[in-house]
């Protein structure tokens, strides 16, 4: 149980709010303390230009990118690549598109359901249509550098703070209007420029990384097969058979055959995953033992947020945990959930290794001669994707094991090998540096916000 005395000024300051949880909020309580020891602060309206949402309307979405824009929702606006798992909204069905498209340098801050994620929007996600459950600021750098707010809104203590502001019972939500009231420390203009320049140069990394990334993936389209794939099809049970004794008509045998057999004639090597790795494995069903923090705990992600562009590490298990081992991911592993929303894979980075994560997730970890550049971006292309959904069973969640990913085979063009693998590794090295950035400026927030709570 929580307790705490708070002074009748701060229920004044709170427009009269009596919740508990509103004044034992960690974020309140750190900025409380930073103000009674004289640190200053301006309201986040102050410091910028503009704060909105774009408004309640009726979606409707489209197949083809010639009449529709790609449209990010606030639960997909924090993964790594948010174009990938995006849809296409009519242009002619939405309204108020200039309110809703998002620009370079604005910074999103999610206001329906999970409350308080942000991000940065880059060059490479300009002009995509954003979802009204995401709140908009436009800076104002003549106040305040956008990187610098950024990371502040990114810190654990203005994140808490921003939880204070939760309304509805049903599904969470803040307005722009209560946001803009949100405390800003003001740190010395030379410590502002440092941290919006570190912000910057993360943005600039991230940008880079997505652009290896799309073109690792045009190359290996470019080699790979172009298969159809039918809704209806026949298929002898001779063939089905020879597939696991699959009989399910969402199984798609012709879709395998038709790409292995084109493949080899585009002069392709198949390799089974298994023979391109150490190992692959799925740890066993476990009882999460939490810990506090991470001096007694190991960070603990899902496999959703080993999607994120920066994940967070808020969650831990106890390092004192039964085969706590067999759950830890190491640097240059590939992981695939495989449970759920069959597809998404994540390569793990130098910033990533050593966190533990769900048991949801097959693990591929790799030789030596590490071919997980090269299968991670074979599971990225379109036929990629599309066999590897095939594979899925289950009526209410999809699934697919490690004996499916362990015999799955990869077609291997050695003329493109080094090249793709090349680009995914810097990939890799470009996406984990831009993380070790952005903690790097989120930290020397905190940091100041803590030298503000003794007086």
């Amino acid at each position: 149980m929580e307790f705490a005395a708070v002074p009748y000024k701060s229920l004044q300051e709170g427009s009269n709010i009596i919740k508990p949880n509103f004044h034992l909020n960690y974020g309140k309580s750190r900025i409380s303390n930073s103000k009674r020891n004289g640190a200053s602060f301006k309201t986040l309206g102050e410091l910028t230009n503009q704060i909105y949402t774009g408004g309640i309307f009726k979606r409707m979405f489209v197949e083809s990118e010639k009449f529709g824009l790609p449209y990010i929702s606030a639960t997909h606006m924090m993964n790594t690549s948010p174009l990938e798992v995006s849809k296409l909204i009519s242009l002619k069905h939405t309204p108020r598109q200039e309110d809703m498209t998002l620009k370079d340098n604005q910074i999103l801050v999610s206001c329906a359901g999970t409350i308080g994620n942000v991000r940065l929007i880059t060059k490479d996600l300009e002009g995509i249509i954003g979802s009204q459950d995401i709140i908009r600021i436009i800076s104002d750098d003549n106040k305040a550098l956008f990187g610098f707010i950024y990371a502040y809104l990114s810190s654990p203590t203005a994140y808490n703070f921003m939880q204070s502001y939760i309304y509805g019972s049903v599904v969470p939500r803040i307005d722009p209007k209560t946001l803009s009231s949100l405390p800003v420390i003001e740190m010395p203009k030379e410590k502002q420029a440092y941290v919006h320049n570190l912000i910057l140069k993360a943005s600039s990394l991230r940008v880079n990384a997505n652009k290896l990334l799309i073109e690792a993936i045009s190359i290996f389209e470019n080699e790979l097969p172009k298969i159809e794939s039918k809704l209806i099809y026949t298929s002898k049970i001779s063939q089905r058979l020879s597939h696991t004794s699959r009989l399910e008509a969402t199984y798609n045998a012709n879709l395998i055959d038709s790409f292995k057999n084109k493949a080899i004639e585009n002069g392709a090597e198949l390799k089974t995953i298994s023979s391109l790795s150490e190992l692959v494995f799925t740890p066993g069903i476990f009882k999460r033992i939490r810990a506090n923090n991470k001096d007694v705990g190991i960070p603990y992600l899902s496999g959703s947020e080993l999607l994120n562009q920066m994940p967070v590490f808020d969650s831990f298990l106890s390092k004192k945990m039964k085969n706590i081992d067999d759950y830890i991911l190491k640097e240059g592993w590939l992981v695939i959930q495989d449970a759920g929303t069959i597809g998404y894979l994540s390569l793990i980075t130098k910033f990533l290794d050593g966190v533990s994560a769900t048991n949801n997730l097959v693990r591929i970890k790799p030789k030596k001669d590490n071919y997980n550049y090269y299968i991670y971006c074979f599971f990225k292309t379109k036929i990629g994707q599309r066999l590897l959904k095939n594979l899925e069973y289950g009526s209410v969640q999809k699934h697919i094991d490690h004996h499916q990913i362990s015999s799955f085979e990869i077609p291997i063009y050695h003329s493109i090998f080094e090249n793709i693998s090349e680009n995914i590794k810097l990939m890799l090295e470009k996406t984990s540096d831009a993380c070790f950035l952005e903690q790097e400026a989120i930290d020397l927030i905190e940091k100041e916000i803590e030298s503000w709570q003794k007086s």
